[in-house]
Order: C-alpha cells, then structure tokens, then sequence
C-alpha cells in the first residue's frame, strides 16, 4: 500500500486498535500489550476479509488480555477472525464457533454452546443452603427430575444432577424457601470448553486403541 490509500487507512486502523496515544512512539519502547495492537494494526491496514491470530494474549498481563479480546471482538462483522490458541477460556471468551482438533484430524465444529448440549448427560445445579436438615439430602431427592444429590462434608453445598433438559431451579428453590432453610446460593453448572475437548479427545483416543488393538488380533491371527 502507498500513497493516498495508505494516508487513508492510517488514522483509521490507528483509530480502530486505540494506539492513538502512542502511534508517535517507537515500537521497541511499548509495551507488551501495545506491540500486540500494532501487530494488529499491520494486519488490517490492507482491511483482509480474514485474520489469522496465532495466541494472540500470551504473555499478556490481566488487562492488557481483557484488552485483546474486546478488540478481537469488535473486529467481528467486518473481518473473518481465524484464532488459534490452546487458551481454551480465550475461545469461550472471544469465539462464536469452535473447531477442536485432534492430532490433525477435526473432531467437532459448533458453538461453544452446542458442543456444551451435546455432549453433557445430566443438568447440574449447586445448591447452598443456610441451615438444612440432617435428611436434607433425601427429602431433596424426593423432588421429579432430580436424579442424584452429592452433599460433601462441609454441610450446606450440594450438587444437584438433574434430568438432561429438566431446569428444576423453581421447584428446588420452592421447596428450600417453603422448608424456611435458607436459600443462600442456585446456579447451574455448565461444562466448559475444557471438559468438552477433554471428552471428545478422550473419546478419540478411545476409539483409536480399540482399533489398533483389533489390527493386532487380526494381524496376529
């Protein structure tokens, strides 16, 4: 790029990436956060329909990171944004689809949401209540849908597993509040990003020693 379409899109990447309080300074004197933003800003000077980023916020501090991703954010609608990472929690936080790949093979493509749906078995709910009763836990159980409760040790934390599908937060709410025990804490437990590549590479692996365990036999036989 040169002449007129350059001083053109100058101010305008300089704008979009924020290094206008610095774009005067040399590249060796910013920070680790800013030399990011100008790696950025070189991307899209030639404004590309697609951007590849390669682990984009490490090294990063907190909110130089927080940084990053709002940027890689607001690219969306005007760019096709590739990111590469093994920051699994960076995907959830910036991506609207996920591709997992596994010793070069794609083993899903969804959302993070959907992955999430397809893959879980049951509900879950912690629940945390003020001052249960000794056979809380039992009396809990009695509720329609609810399949098992863990109650560690501690007293007053429980897992809820549910039905896959039943949200039963209303009725375990209802029937903590009516008992006068002290509803102090109902969220439901999702799996993250980790626990879905965990599972589907596990699953992977799985079906891999099984058929190089049946090539053995037959070679074998």
């Amino acid at each position: 790029m040169k002449g007129a379409t350059l001083r053109e899109r100058m101010p305008l990447v300089i704008e979009q990436v924020s290094l206008g309080d610095v774009h005067h300074r040399l590249i060796a004197n910013l920070s680790r956060g800013y030399r990011q933003r100008v790696g950025l800003a070189q991307a899209l000077l030639h404004d590309p329909p697609v951007l590849i980023l390669d682990e984009p916020t490490v090294g990063l501090d907190p909110k130089q990171i927080i940084e990053i991703r709002e940027l890689i954010k607001s690219l969306a609608g005007s760019h096709t944004v590739i990111l590469s990472t093994h920051i699994l929690p960076e995907a959830t936080a910036v991506c609207q689809r996920v591709v997992i790949i596994n010793e070069g093979r794609i083993v899903a493509v969804d959302t993070p949401e959907h992955l999430s749906a397809r893959l879980r078995q049951s509900e879950k709910i912690s629940l945390t209540v003020k001052t249960p009763p000794p056979d809380f836990a039992d009396r809990l159980r009695g509720i329609p849908g609810i399949i098992s409760v863990f109650a560690p040790e501690n007293g007053g934390a429980y897992l809820v597993e549910c039905a896959l599908g039943r949200d039963l937060r209303d009725d375990i709410a209802r029937f903590v509040v009516t008992g006068g025990w002290g509803l102090l804490e109902l969220k439901t437990i999702s799996m993250t990003l980790e626990d879905v590549f965990l599972r589907l590479t596990q699953h992977e692996e799985g079906m891999g020693e099984r058929a190089g365990g049946d090539a053995s036999q037959e070679a074998r036989a």
